[in-house]
């Protein structure tokens, strides 16, 4: 089955005090991440503080990206917003820029949509692009969720539209998700990195990681375990990262994440507000988990 790969780093953003990107900080950071355990990257998604960025931004860092890294692995753009008129537009924009191989797209934040204004939402991206589409299923964030029945027959109707990123942390979605789509056209992804072990049990493929950041060659050794059917390598490495795992999430995604690289001498960059640095709690509780996770490598 080919599949965008097992670890897709969904990677942070570098940015200047001003607010603008620093594309030269966030391509190294994609650098790192390709030549250390990720398959490929989502870019732009939420832990990249999609929200706070200017479409131009967006526009030049997936170019920028594509140039430098997208002949080392799979590159997705993240393009979902609550609008869907503008995701259609932007989607059709960022299609146009070759070697992206793949769109991120949230159900509708704040809108609370129904079914069929989902429906309608994706349906109208995917009568804008060609591209393979994957649904960003987050209800924790957005405030309602895409129901299996909605995405098979989004897939069936587009069969581009071929991937959830799966974050409800409800393994019961996940199984019937691949009960109504069985086949191996379509692909599922933990967006719960301490949830990806399991999720690989009912048929997931991989994680969208944040954690990757910091452990993304133990998390790739970990899917390729279960794959090769070492169920105890596989099981031994998820207990090895459930520390550094939930450190990642002491506070809102991605400030314990974006702290962290810092830690390990990325060029993670500034925040833009709303996000900004973890108090001293949840700095040492990162830090914490950092030093255990470097003294048991």
């Amino acid at each position: 089955m080919k599949t965008f790969g097992r670890v897709l780093t969904a990677m942070i953003t570098s940015f200047n005090e001003d607010g603008s990107v620093n594309f030269e900080n966030t391509v190294a950071i994609a650098k790192h991440l390709l030549a250390n355990g990720s398959d490929g990257l989502v870019v732009c998604g939420t832990t990249g503080e999609n929200p706070t960025m200017s479409k131009a931004d967006k526009i030049q860092l997936f170019k920028e990206i594509v140039a430098a890294c997208g002949d080392q692995g799979t590159i997705i753009a993240g393009v979902g917003s609550n609008d869907t008129k503008a995701t259609a537009e932007f989607a059709k924009e960022v299609s146009e820029i070759s070697g992206i191989d793949g769109l991120l797209v949230v159900v509708p934040y704040y809108n609370k949509p129904n079914q069929k204004g989902q429906y309608l939402h994706f349906k109208t991206v995917a009568e804008a692009t060609t591209l393979p589409i994957m649904v960003y299923n987050v209800p924790s964030r957005v405030g309602t969720a895409i129901s299996p029945a909605t995405i098979a027959k989004l897939h069936h109707e587009f069969p581009y539209i071929n991937a959830v990123k799966e974050a409800s942390g409800n393994l019961a979605i996940g199984t019937e998700i691949k009960k109504l789509l069985p086949n191996d056209d379509f692909m599922l992804y933990s967006g719960d990195d301490g949830l990806t072990l399991p999720l690989l049990s009912v048929g997931g493929v991989g994680v969208i990681s944040v954690v990757a950041h910091i452990a993304g060659i133990e998390m790739n050794n970990m899917i390729q375990a279960f794959e090769q059917g070492d169920l105890s390598t596989a099981m031994k490495i998820n207990r090895d990262l459930f520390d550094i795992t939930k450190a990642m999430f002491v506070t809102t995604n991605p400030i314990p994440v974006k702290y962290a690289s810092r830690q390990i001498g990325l060029p993670a960059g500034a925040f833009n507000l709303p996000m900004c640095e973890p108090n001293d709690e949840e700095a040492v509780a990162i830090d914490n988990a950092l030093a255990e996770f470097k003294n048991n490598k």
